[in-house]
């Protein structure tokens, strides 16, 4: 049911969640500017900063999954709500706390508000405005969660060099306020609990499914550090692989499941979710590799390298109005290739850069990646909301927001191991003593220190060379990912949307609306 139709309270209800939205990427890379200063002011060591952003991560993957269901049974506006509320309590505590297993703790529950945020304000899309809106509704939405990626080292960096540390959480703060308050106002009420659903919640499937992908994303985390063939790395990882075997079987049987696998009988969303996946995979390996060139090999500071990424938002943001109009006269199995095309297309003149490449190189291929992007996410994501029932909304944006954090993560963690052994295959540290080159062999700041101190610039040379080697290959492996997905989406995307599938939970209603 449609809440707001004819109204342009739609618009400003939308604006609502751009709000919500747009805070949570803006955190998902402003605390990572502020880390060298978390480890000089509060003494955090290296295992200390990789679960600040870890513990954040963790959260944040794993527990959108129950979210969706919990969102549909007890009312979307309500968990988004209290999702806002966690978040900037959290930052409220995260800006005065003096240590660094504070910082963690406050990360891990800024993550669960995260997860409690982003399906749940997807799913309200549909509550909100009409089919034929949806797709733009979509493209505006996207682009406000990935305008805060890049636009968080540019603010993180301005606060910092400004005012303290604690800034960069206190920041959150008044834009919560904000989003609370425009939230209240605007976003239509949920009603009453529905109380005629007599099919109990799914705990045996949330704790598997959580542990699961709590041990799948812990090992993940674990790889850039530890390697693939560590013990607690392949534990972890094993343990994922039986958990969430495990996950699947319950979710066959359960009455009232966390992932309704009648959800993947209709193609419109297992192929739009795989899609929208492939696409967030290639755009996770650009995002990850593309700073570290900028800032490593470029020199530019944190501001200026989140400045320089803002390419890629202002095509995602052309593209995506683009293809609101492209979809219904062409159909998304043209319109989505054609976007995948376009990723790989950039990727690849990517791929072709070299140490000392000119900005106006990177500037259009990351504009290419952008417009490639908007016209794969938003009519993939627009045919998987389509088929979805209006109970099972955030059921369905769950495991769409699922899928695609875990992709990433996954993704980030194998394109990290390539651009490594890119790196060590190409820097020269034969002349340097034990210590030295294993500093320089660890990173490419690393290597700069060495170069530094020793006054040797054909280290830094040949580490900065190194690295765009590594890149290359992750950027050429980002490419090929994209060309298959192209092919796949071609000739398995519906061309045209249809009716969603009929709700066919046990005793399941929709709550009605105020």
């Amino acid at each position: 049911m449609v809440e707001a139709v004819g109204s342009a309270r739609r618009w400003w209800a939308l604006g609502a969640l751009v709000v919500t939205v747009l805070v949570i990427g803006l955190d998902g890379t402003i605390v990572n500017v502020a880390l060298p200063t978390l480890a000089r002011d509060l003494g955090a060591d290296s295992t200390e900063l990789l679960w600040i952003g870890g513990g954040y991560l963790l959260t944040f993957s794993v527990a959108m999954l129950p979210v969706g269901r919990i969102g549909d049974r007890l009312g979307h506006k309500r968990v988004l709500t209290a999702g806002v509320g966690l978040f900037g309590a959290a930052s409220l505590a995260g800006a005065f706390t003096g240590s660094a297993g504070g910082v963690i703790a406050v990360r891990t529950a800024m993550g669960l508000g995260a997860a409690m945020i982003m399906p749940i304000s997807m799913a309200l899309l549909s509550r909100i405005f009409p089919k034929e809106e949806v797709p733009r509704a979509i493209a505006v939405w996207t682009a406000a969660a990935a305008l805060g990626m890049p636009a968080g080292p540019v603010i993180g960096g301005w606060l910092l060099d400004h005012f303290w540390w604690g800034s960069v959480f206190l920041f959150n703060v008044p834009v919560v306020a904000v989003a609370l308050l425009a939230g209240t106002l605007l976003l239509p009420g949920d009603g009453p609990r529905d109380r005629t659903r007599t099919a109990p919640f799914d705990g045996l499937g949330t704790v598997l499914g959580t542990v699961g992908l709590t041990a799948l994303v812990y090992g993940t985390i674990l790889v850039p550090t530890d390697g693939w063939t560590d013990p607690s790395v392949l534990g972890a990882l094993g343990a994922a692989a039986v958990l969430l075997a495990l996950f699947v079987r319950q979710q066959r049987r359960a009455a009232e499941p966390l992932v309704d696998p009648a959800l993947f009988a209709d193609r419109r969303f297992s192929w739009g979710t795989l899609t929208a996946v492939f696409g967030n995979f290639t755009v996770m390996g650009i995002l990850f590799v593309v700073p570290q060139y900028l800032e490593t090999v470029q020199g530019y500071d944190a501001f200026g390298t989140g400045l320089r990424v803002l390419p890629l938002i202002g095509g995602l943001m052309v593209s995506a109005a683009l293809s609101e109009g492209l979809v219904p006269r062409i159909g998304a199995r043209v319109v989505a290739p054609a976007g995948l095309v376009a990723l790989a297309v950039g990727v690849f003149l990517g791929a072709g850069a070299g140490p000392d490449s000119g900005y106006g190189s990177t500037a259009l291929w990351l504009a290419v990646v952008g417009v490639g992007f908007g016209l794969v996410v938003v009519p993939s994501t627009s045919i998987v909301m389509a088929s979805l029932p209006e109970a099972r909304t955030g059921v369905g944006t769950s495991l769409l927001e699922t899928l695609q954090q875990v992709g990433g993560v996954l993704g980030v963690a194998g394109l990290g191991s390539l651009l490594s052994a890119g790196y060590l295959a190409r820097i020269d540290v034969d002349a340097l003593p034990g210590p030295a080159a294993a500093t320089a062999r660890d990173s490419v700041a690393g290597a700069d220190a060495v170069a530094a101190r020793l006054h040797d610039p054909a280290l830094s040379a040949s580490a900065h060379g190194a690295f765009v080697h590594g890149m290359s290959g992750v950027l050429t492996a980002c490419g090929a990912v994209a060309l298959l997905a192209a092919v796949l989406a071609a000739l398995f995307l519906p061309g045209r949307t249809a009716a969603p599938l009929p709700d066919t939970t046990a005793d399941e209603t929709a709550p009605a609306a105020v």
